[in-house]
């Protein structure tokens, strides 16, 4: 079941740049995204029910060779939070770019013309995005992640700079710019990695490594977690490697922007882990741990510092994911029941924060600007966009019933039960003052006074752009209230290495 999960969207994806129609290859977009998600559903079902046949792509070497790609649990939570996200881009996308091509703007923040061209390469590029990401949640193999993280890079950078800006150049140059140099630490800490297993006789397998993890040398294998955390680190948008987050996620189409946030940000974070798993294994829980939980803690104080001032909502946002990678690097060095709640969080943030940018498109559209203070009451403006808008901020910053209030929670009282209440109590602090500084925002933004602009056409809010934020926003707070018992047996087999 591999197979059709990195093969659908590599395929559609070249098919993409050779159709000429818009509807056609629109169509194509959302139907490669349901096939994506129907064999994801079929894979999960099928490894969590125990049933056989969905056998792992074997690596060229023959059948006795090791698996470079296959799921365990945490790859398919991944692999799963990446097809759902990607199912509601695809029908939010073929909507948006519809919208476009009807009415692009004229405003230099807002929607700009594009000819055929660039609309191909688009859907293209988003289309073998989504193989790219699909081989990271697959990989088995360290070198293969590190490729197939590498690829997200590459493919996403059109994506950036869909829009021909000069603040897109800009941005898409300063992202491939940082995480090219963060791929290339990551890629030292991969030949630490296979020097630290030279004697073992390892490579870079992951099984291979977690079963021959106590003959790995530690300090190169410490040497190996250090650039890889760096490397990943910075495809993560943890503080201070996050600079080429804020940019990107500004300038990107809304959409992307959702991707971004939502599923490549996931990917790296899977990345740490993986090399997490095999520093605890050699017995490192303790070095990898406090320098997760350190630079976790650094990445939320880092947002709220910078959220404070900024004039861009999209900006904003960005920042509030910079402060959601934290809490989740935070959870992860902690462990325990705080792993658990990272990886709820990984979910509840993604389907959020993806809500989030759809709904900022939609915002965009209706006041055609990203400055925060040009937009004024906007519930009477767009007032279904400005009813999702403010539930967006509700949930993301982690008022109950959520799911994010709910990871929020589980990584805060495991600080509490070893005692690390100066961590608990910098991490309330630091919340804090993100929530207050964007409720400042968003209040404004929706119930502030309005100056009507003469000769402003009625805005018309698209239904089909507003459903997937509206159902993203639901199952978010459908976690908050009840956790069904398939999922939350696939977080906890996630959160101790299992399945």
């Amino acid at each position: 079941m591999i197979l059709p999960l990195l093969l659908l969207p590599f395929c559609a994806g070249l098919l993409a740049f050779i159709v000429r129609e818009d509807r056609l290859r629109r169509g194509l977009l959302v139907w490669t995204s349901r096939m994506h998600f129907f064999f994801t559903a079929l894979q999960v079902w099928g490894q969590l029910s125990g049933i056989h046949g969905f056998t792992p792509l074997q690596a060229l070497q023959g059948g006795a060779a090791p698996a470079w790609f296959a799921f365990d649990a945490l790859g398919l939570l991944f692999l799963g939070i990446t097809s759902l996200l990607f199912l509601g881009a695809s029908h939010y996308a073929s909507y948006y770019l519809a919208a476009e091509k009807r009415d692009p703007g004229e405003d230099a923040e807002g929607l700009f013309v594009f000819n055929n061209a660039p609309e191909a390469v688009f859907t293209g590029c988003l289309l073998l995005f989504l193989a790219a990401m699909t081989a990271v949640t697959a990989s088995r193999h360290m070198g293969l992640l590190w490729a197939a993280v590498e690829a997200t890079t590459l493919l996403s950078a059109p994506l950036i700079y869909f829009h021909r800006h000069k603040r897109s150049l800009e941005a898409t140059w300063k992202y491939l710019l940082i995480c090219s140099v963060g791929i290339a630490l990551a890629l030292m800490g991969n030949m630490f990695l296979g020097a630290a297993g030279l004697k073992a006789g390892g490579g870079l397998e992951l099984g291979g490594l977690l079963a021959g993890a106590g003959g790995l040398d530690k300090p190169l294998l410490k040497a190996a977690f250090l650039f890889l955390f760096v490397g990943y680190g910075t495809k993560m948008g943890l503080s201070p490697f996050h600079t080429w987050l804020p940019d990107a996620h500004s300038e990107a189409p809304a959409v992307v922007s959702a991707l971004l946030s939502g599923a490549l940000l996931n990917c790296a974070f899977l990345g740490i882990l993986r090399v997490n798993s095999v520093c605890a294994a050699a017995g490192l829980a303790d070095f990898t741990g406090g320098i997760l939980a350190l630079f976790g803690l650094f990445s939320v104080v880092t947002a709220a510092l910078f959220m404070l001032g900024q004039r861009d909502y999209k900006r904003m946002l960005a920042y509030s994911s910079i402060e959601h990678m934290g809490i989740l690097s935070l959870g992860a060095g902690l462990g325990g029941a705080a792993m658990f709640g990272a990886l709820l969080g990984a979910l509840s943030h993604s389907l959020a924060k993806a809500g989030l940018f759809f709904t900022s498109g939609n915002v965009l559209a209706a006041e055609k600007t990203k400055r925060i203070s040009e937009v004024r009451g906007l519930w009477r403006r767009a007032p279904r966009t400005a009813a999702l808008w403010l539930a967006g901020f509700f949930l993301i910053t982690g008022l109950p019933p959520s799911g994010v209030f709910l990871s929020k929670f589980l990584i805060l009282r495991e600080t509490f039960e070893r005692g690390q209440y100066w961590l608990a109590g910098t991490l309330l602090f630091f919340l804090a003052v993100l929530f207050a500084g964007m409720a400042k925002v968003f209040i404004s933004m929706v119930f502030g006074p309005r100056e009507e602009k003469e000769g402003g056409k009625p805005f018309t809010e698209p239904g089909a752009m507003l459903l997937p934020a509206l159902l993203f926003f639901l199952l978010v707070i459908g976690l908050g209230l009840y956790l069904p018992a398939w999922l939350g047996g696939l977080l906890d087999a996630a959160a101790g290495g299992g399945l």
